[in-house]
C-alpha cells in the first residue's frame, strides 16, 4: 500500500499538461552533397526565459511570468528575441566529425501563431553545416540548458534511419556517415532500441499509462482475470499504434489524451462500485486499448521509424510497451498482491482507497486536458 500511495502522491505532483515542458526533438539530415541540416522542434519561450530542465513544470519556475510574457509574442517580436539570443543558441549545439567539433550557422526560425497561450508553443529552429572531407564518424551534443532531447537522423533519401533518446548534456553514440549510417544498425540492434524506447515511455515517463494498469490490476489481482485484461489491452493498443503509424487511422492528441486520461476514470470507479471482474470489463478495457494505442503512436511518431526497418521497430517499442506494463503490474503484485490479496480486508483497506486516488487523479488529468489550463 505504501509503494502505491508513493505512486499515486508521483502522479498528482506530475507536471500539467500545458505547464510541463515537452523534450526538444533534433532532426540531422545529410544531404549527400558534403552538408547537413538541422531542424530542432522545441519551446523556444521556455529557452529564452531560462527555464531549463531542473523545472519540468514552467509554473515551478521564478521566471515563469517572464515565460507567460514571451508565450504572448507575436511570431516577429518573438524572433526579435531569439535574435538576440541566436549566438548562445548555436554556441549550445555541438555536432563533431570524428571527434572535432564542425559548427553549423543559424539559417532560420519557423515560429508559429500565438494561438492558445494555455498551450506551449513549438517553435523549429534551423541550422546547416558542412561535413569535412572524408569524415566518418558523426555525434551529436546539447548543452543542459536545451534538457532532455530526441535525436533523429537520417539522409534526404531515405528519411530517418536512426533515433536515439539524450538526457541533458549528453553525447550521442558515434553514427557512421555515408553508407555506413543505413547498414550500421542490425535487425537484432534496431529491435533492441526500439524495445528500450518503449520500455521508458512507460517507465518511468508514462504516468497516465502506469495509473491505467494499476487500475486493471486492483479489481482482482489473481493471474486469470489479470491476464485477460491485459490480452485485451495489448491486442488493442498494437491494433491502434500499428494503423496510426500506417496512416490509417488518426485523431488529434486534444481527443486523444483527454480520453486516456477519462479511460483511467472509468476503470478506477468500476473497482469501487464492483467487487469482482464483470464480463463486459474485458471489452471495456479493449475500447480503452484503442485510445492507449493512438497516444504511444504519437511518441513514435515523433521519434520516427527507420524505413528500412520499419516493422522492426515497430514491434520492439510494442515489446517494451508490453514489458513496461508487465513490469507495473509486477511491482505492484510484490508491493500488496503477493501478501495481502486473500485478506478479507483488501479490498476495503487497499484496493478501494487506492482505486479512489486513482479515479481523483484521472479526473484532474481529464479536466486539465479538455480546458487546456495553462
Amino acid at each position: 500500500m505504501r509503494a502505491l500511495l508513493m505512486l499515486l502522491a508521483l502522479a498528482v505532483a506530475w507536471p500539467a499538461e500545458a505547464h510541463r515542458l515537452r523534450p526538444a526533438i533534433a532532426t540531422v539530415s545529410f544531404d549527400g552533397s558534403g552538408g547537413f541540416d538541422v531542424a530542432i522542434q522545441l519551446n523556444l519561450e521556455a529557452l529564452l526565459a531560462g527555464i531549463g530542465p531542473e523545472h519540468e513544470d514552467t509554473s515551478e519556475s521564478p521566471k515563469a511570468p517572464e515565460y507567460n510574457a514571451l508565450r504572448e509574442l507575436a511570431p516577429a517580436d518573438l524572433r526579435l528575441r531569439f535574435d538576440a539570443f541566436a549566438a548562445q543558441f548555436v554556441a549550445g549545439v555541438t555536432t563533431s566529425f570524428d571527434g572535432r567539433p564542425q559548427p553549423a550557422a543559424l539559417v532560420g526560425a519557423e515560429i508559429p501563431g500565438v494561438g492558445d497561450t494555455a498551450v506551449e508553443r513549438i517553435s523549429v529552429v534551423q541550422l546547416r553545416g558542412v561535413v569535412p572531407p572524408d569524415a566518418e564518424i558523426f555525434t551529436w551534443r546539447v548543452a543542459p540548458l536545451f534538457g532532455e532531447c530526441a535525436l533523429r537522423i537520417g539522409t534526404a533519401e531515405e528519411g530517418v534511419i536512426r533515433s536515439e533518446w539524450l538526457m541533458a548534456g549528453a553525447e550521442s553514440e558515434a553514427f557512421p556517415l555515408g553508407p555506413g549510417l543505413a547498414q550500421a544498425r542490425t535487425t537484432w540492434q534496431v529491435l533492441q532500441d526500439y524495445t528500450a524506447l518503449g520500455f521508458t515511455h512507460i517507465l518511468p515517463k508514462g504516468l497516465d499509462h502506469i495509473l491505467f494498469v494499476l487500475g486493471i490490476f486492483l479489481l482482482s489481482v489473481h493471474w486469470r482475470p489479470l491476464l485477460y485484461q491485459v490480452t485485451a489491452f495489448t491486442v488493442a493498443h498494437s491494433i491502434t499504434l500499428a494503423l496510426s503509424l500506417y496512416g490509417i487511422v488518426s485523431l488529434p492528441a486534444s481527443i486523444v489524451e483527454p480520453l486516456i486520461s477519462a479511460s483511467i476514470v472509468y476503470v478506477a470507479v468500476e473497482n469501487i462500485l464492483t467487487p469482482k471482474l464483470k464480463p463486459w470489463r474485458v471489452y471495456v478495457v479493449f475500447g480503452f486499448g484503442l485510445l492507449h494505442g493512438m497516444g504511444f503512436a504519437g511518441v513514435l511518431t515523433e521519434l520516427g521509424l527507420p524505413r528500412n526497418e520499419f516493422v522492426t521497430a515497430l514491434v520492439g517499442f510494442n515489446v517494451g510497451v508490453e514489458l513496461g506494463q508487465l513490469s507495473v503490474i509486477a511491482l505492484a503484485f510484490l508491493a500488496v498482491g503477493l501478501w495481502f490479496r486473500n485478506r478479507e480486508w483488501f479490498r476495503p483497506r487497499i484496493e478501494i482507497p487506492a482505486s479512489l486516488a486513482i479515479a481523483l487523479v484521472g479526473a484532474y488529468w481529464t479536466v486539465e486536458r479538455v480546458m487546456g489550463w495553462g
